[in-house]
């Protein structure tokens, strides 16, 4: 099974929810050209909820930390929820966890969009 993405909005926050592995290849070209669109797009807040991703790569990790500083750069944020597993490991291993802020509850990621000084 391929990485899918579903969209969801809360105010001026897209949430992106991911289910799948994202690795080098279609998967990540897919959340690579998904993340850019959204970064290009008026919404420069971006939630990405990895509950449902079991595997990431090097790739997938280059594909998040590129899409957070284009969006730091040009005033906005992203931010992670719920790594678990290999993927919560991954983003430890990396400080991507001390980098990239991380949620575990999705209300409290939404609030801290709110809280966020432009």
């Amino acid at each position: 099974m391929g990485l899918q993405f579903f969209i969801r909005r809360h105010e001026d926050v897209v949430i992106l929810d991911l289910c799948g592995r994202i690795t080098i290849g279609h998967s990540n070209d897919e959340l690579s050209r998904e993340l850019r669109s959204l970064a290009d797009s008026e919404s420069r807040k971006i939630l990405v909820n990895l509950s449902d991703v079991p595997q990431v790569d090097s790739s997938g990790i280059s594909t998040i930390v590129r899409t957070f500083v284009t969006l730091r750069r040009a005033g906005g944020s992203l931010k992670l929820l719920r790594p678990t597993g290999h993927v919560f490991e991954v983003l430890d291993i990396t400080h991507l966890l001390q980098t990239i802020p991380t949620f575990d509850d999705e209300s409290k990621a939404l609030e801290s969009f709110r809280e966020a000084k432009p």
